[in-house]
This record gives C-alpha cells, sequence and structure tokens, in this order.
C-alpha cells in the first residue's frame, strides 16, 4: 500500500510539473540601449555629472505565466563627468561586463515590474584619459531596478536604474559607487513556448 501511495504521488507530481512547464516559455534575444551614468563620491574633490554612454549584450527569458527569470550579459559604459578643481572639465570612463539576473513581475498586456542583483567585471577604467584601472576593484554589485512591456512581436522595452552597493575604489579613504539609469530596446531572436 504505502509502494501504490508514492507512485501516486510522483505521478500526481509529474503532472503538476508538465502542466506549468506548458504555460512555461523561453527565449534568447539581444538588447541595447542609453546609459546615464553618475558616480557616487566620497572624500573626493570635484562635482561629479551624468555621463551617456551605451550598453550592448544579450538576454535568457523564462516565462512561468506572472513571474520572468531573466538573467543578462551586457557591456556597459559607465562612469561620471567630472569638474575637477585643478583639471577643469574631465570624464571618468568605466566599461564593464554586467550580469543581472532579473526578477520580472508581469502585470497586463507584457508590462512587467523587475528587481535583481547585477554583478559587474570591470574591463577597462580611464579618468583624464590616464588608465586609472589598478585603482579600482576589479568587481562591482549592484540592485537593479525597473520596468519594461514585452510586446507581443518579440520586442521588448525596458526603463532600470542600477544602484551600485559597492565601493569601486581600491583606496578604503575614497568611497565610490556607480550610479547607472539604463533604456534599452530588446529583440527576441528564439522563442518557444507560449
Amino acid at each position: 500500500m504505502n509502494t501504490l501511495k508514492k507512485v501516486v504521488f510522483v505521478f500526481a507530481l509529474v503532472a503538476i510539473s508538465s502542466g506549468a512547464f506548458a504555460q512555461a516559455q523561453f527565449s534568447l534575444g539581444l538588447k541595447g540601449g542609453l546609459n546615464f551614468a553618475n558616480l557616487d563620491v566620497s572624500n573626493l574633490e570635484g562635482t561629479y555629472n551624468n555621463r551617456t554612454g551605451y550598453h550592448l549584450g544579450a538576454f535568457a527569458l523564462f516565462k512561468f505565466t506572472k513571474i520572468g527569470i531573466q538573467p543578462e550579459i551586457i557591456f556597459s559604459e559607465q562612469g561620471s563627468k567630472v569638474k575637477d578643481p585643478n583639471l577643469g572639465s574631465v570624464e571618468s570612463n568605466f566599461s564593464y561586463v554586467n550580469v543581472p539576473i532579473i526578477l520580472k513581475l508581469y502585470t497586463v498586456a507584457g508590462i512587467n515590474l523587475q528587481v535583481g542583483p547585477q554583478f559587474g567585471f570591470l574591463t577597462s577604467a580611464e579618468f583624464d584619459d590616464n588608465n586609472i584601472k589598478d585603482q579600482l576593484k576589479n568587481s562591482d554589485t549592484s540592485l537593479a531596478l525597473g520596468a519594461g512591456w514585452d510586446l507581443p512581436f518579440g520586442l521588448s522595452i525596458d526603463a532600470r536604474y542600477n544602484l551600485g552597493l559597492k565601493n569601486v575604489s581600491d583606496d578604503s579613504a575614497y568611497d565610490i559607487k556607480n550610479q547607472v539609469w539604463q533604456v534599452s530596446v530588446g529583440y527576441k531572436l528564439i522563442k518557444i513556448g507560449k
């Protein structure tokens, strides 16, 4: 009798999970757009203003009815425009390969709210055309918050704010955190499921 209960339980689990996965969707696509980046800096002189850059990369989407998980790999230009009292107007140009893992909560008509961690890996860093990569940490951690719209014909539009959680300066006397607003357009190249 105990074995019969186990068999019925296993069949019930298979039936429930197959029903859930029948509603699942898997997509692969490309995305890109504009960055409006700035640095949150303490203990350094100067005024820090937005720097416009771009981001470009790929994403996968695992969508289950009202919830989706979207990991991405994104090349991102970040940094800040700086008015330095000694150097005048200069730019800090940081480039990262970012890996956000976004949880998407779908409301109506493909509109969704987004939240998740983002892990960044520094590829280059310049200040006033001088290489300062050795003065920054090789990695960054951010919290991504945003909203998007998945259109029925494979196009998606996203707006996100990436709030830096980690000091990226190698010198503990300074506190430097990335702050990036992103506006993206994406397109699903492959779509499997409903």
